[in-house]
């Protein structure tokens, strides 16, 4: 973590990159022994969280989330690993990118389950809007995804803009 303390100065994205794991329980999983696609999506959505709270060091919402295809099945006993951090910040909101790997550690076997995109939107205590300091891209892999965020935002507002107008 960055050691300095202004609340307002630019972070690099190593400061937001967070890591949660969980073993999938039955209580995770479908009749036939498959994680819940909802129960995954949820996990996405708190290792997201856990990123953007580091990078904004205030309360944020998650506004939206843009896309998800489960790629491979995961099954009770295995281990899910989630791994986030902040992609780009707008003025009070963020793209957060999540990537979600499944384990299992019996046949030494890491496959990538899904990733998906989240927009988390610092707030303070009444819920009001708070700006997000900017991010530093460091390395190459950064540099594109921040790049590719700024694209993804523009899709997010034109769909938005349309179903706005497919409402009237």
């Amino acid at each position: 973590m960055n050691q300095n303390n202004d609340p307002a100065l630019p972070r690099p994205v190593r400061d937001s990159q967070s890591e949660m794991a969980e073993i999938v329980l039955p209580n995770d999983t479908n009749p036939l022994g498959a994680l819940l696609g909802g129960r995954l999506m949820h996990w996405i959505d708190l290792a997201g969280a856990m990123s953007a709270h580091r990078h904004a060091r205030n309360y944020v919402v998650t506004a939206s989330i843009d896309h998800m295809d489960f790629l491979v099945p995961v099954h009770v006993g295995d281990l899910v690993i989630l791994r986030s951090s902040v992609n780009r910040v707008f003025r009070s909101s963020m793209e957060v990118g999540v990537k979600a790997w499944v384990e299992n550690y019996i046949l030494d076997d890491c496959k990538h389950v899904g990733s998906a995109y989240l927009t988390f939107v610092a707030i303070d205590a009444g819920g009001r809007r708070l700006q997000v300091p900017a991010v530093i891209p460091e390395t190459e892999d950064q540099r594109r995804r921040y790049d590719d965020a700024g694209r993804r935002r523009d899709i997010r507002r034109a769909e938005l803009e349309r179903r706005r107008n497919n409402v009237r």
